[in-house]
């Protein structure tokens, strides 16, 4: 795909910062105190992996969505599951949302 190594940075770490700060999710300094380069270093790499895998070629070839009408077969065929979900569209198993809940102390609720 035309993608190598830069001067200082070889390709296989470029692909580990991009991973490392994608499953950490670590800010930009902390992911360059690891791999002791620059945030500027670590910044474009991210974004360069960012742009490389959401594009062509590699996005057409590997990233595929679901079926509209598609329930996977674990949630169909466990009776647990299936009443909450027989009108669900999309459904995938095993996905994770990350989610954040505000906080807000106590005595400061009233000033919302």
């Amino acid at each position: 795909m035309g993608h190598g190594n830069s001067r200082f940075v070889s390709l296989e770490e470029q692909l580990a910062i991009f991973l490392y700060t994608s499953i950490t999710g670590l800010s930009i300094r902390h992911v360059g105190e690891h791999f002791q380069r620059s945030n500027d270093t670590i910044s474009r790499y991210f974004c360069k992996f960012v742009f490389i895998f959401s594009s062509s070629p590699f996005y057409d070839a590997y990233v595929h969505m679901p079926a509209v009408d598609e329930v996977q077969s674990g949630i169909r065929e466990d009776p647990r599951f299936w009443p909450f979900f027989q009108d669900a569209i999309g459904v995938t198993l095993r996905s994770h949302v990350s989610l954040l809940t505000l906080y807000v102390p106590v005595r400061a609720r009233s000033r919302l």
